[in-house]
């Protein structure tokens, strides 16, 4: 298994595979390498991917957005995990060119197999490269063991309700915007900017705000709350949806990609670009005490879909046929 060296305060790559690694069967053999550079600079990520070339076995899996690490790696030996694709959505003219031929284009060429981990990210990523479907898998998220059922009495005077992420496709400025004159406090995980502070100073929102949690941390945040707002524009998997679920909170979060695939029937869906649309399900979610019971009682059935050992299995297999692959193709 090959990972990033993680970028700053961004662990979350690492995360994932650190659980679904925990739960591989005892009997696994398996090798894990973090690169020694940050993927930053020409030098940097040709020691990198020199450095993986010389590690190969007989299964290989990038994991992160490390995808050029597959570049001299033996193709039938190689699966490559692709979160998301909105780096594609984020950047214009010749940086977006030179960053899907060399993440995308190209490493999809030089692997034998692909995980996703949404059908919305399969369906995604087709629109931009051009390969059979079948070489694509969708293996989910896994939920951490730490996470625990926490039963809590909703707070209906002022209920906190907790907003995970402040980067722009976190919707913070919508979910201000929607939940204005609601009497809550918007708990908030992330840094803030100067102009999210007075878009929420503006719409007179109580809000308090944390950053650089632990693990630990940030299940002890989702114990205090009383719901979580997960109203995003755009995600790959929405891990925060499954981490409430599993605590025992009702969730309200948005109605596109891979979001109502995560959440099934375990949250309140809305148009995350709608400020209404939102704040109707906000107060559905406040006022109709049965409503909120259904949720979280649908939300723990649904997290048992991301189980680590559910999850792991899934690889397990994968890496067995792609080991068998490349003893069929010698």
């Amino acid at each position: 298994m090959f990972n990033r060296k993680p970028q700053d305060a961004n662990f979350s790559v690492e995360r994932l595979f650190k659980d679904i690694v925990k739960a591989f069967p005892p009997n696994l053999i398996y090798n894990s390498y973090t690169s020694k550079f940050k993927s930053r600079g020409f030098w940097s990520r040709l020691y990198n991917t020199v450095e993986a070339f010389c590690k190969q076995g007989d299964v290989n899996h990038i994991t992160g957005d490390v995808h050029y690490l597959c570049y001299l790696m033996s193709k039938n030996k190689t699966l490559l995990t692709i979160l998301d694709c909105g780096n594609l959505k984020r950047l214009n003219g010749i940086r977006r060119t030179i960053f899907y031929f060399l993440w995308f284009w190209l490493p999809v060429k030089k692997v034998a197999m692909i995980t996703v981990i949404s059908e919305s990210t399969k369906k995604e990523l087709l629109q931009y490269v051009r390969c059979d479907e079948r070489k694509i898998r969708v293996i989910p998220c896994c939920i951490s063991d730490d996470f625990k059922p926490s039963p809590k009495a909703f707070n209906s005077s002022n209920p906190v309700l907790l907003q995970i992420g402040t980067a722009y496709n976190k919707n913070l400025p919508k979910v201000a915007e929607a939940i204005s004159g609601i009497p809550c406090h918007l708990r908030i995980i992330g840094k803030l900017s100067e102009e999210q502070i007075s878009q929420l100073l503006a719409f007179d929102i109580s809000y308090s705000s944390v950053s650089n949690l632990t693990d630990l941390e940030i299940i002890d945040e989702y114990i205090k709350c009383d719901a979580l707002i997960f109203a995003s524009t755009y995600e790959g998997f929405g891990m925060p949806i499954v981490e409430a679920n599993i605590t025992g909170r009702p969730v309200v979060t948005s109605n596109i990609l891979s979001m109502p695939e995560v959440a099934g029937n375990a949250a309140c869906l809305v148009d995350p670009y709608d400020a209404e649309d939102i704040r109707k399900g906000v107060l559905k979610i406040f006022s109709d005490e049965d409503y909120r019971k259904t949720l979280v009682a649908n939300g723990y059935q649904n997290a048992r879909r991301f189980k680590p050992a559910i999850v792991a299995e899934q690889y397990v297999e994968l890496y067995k046929e792609v080991y068998l692959l490349s003893m069929h193709s010698k």
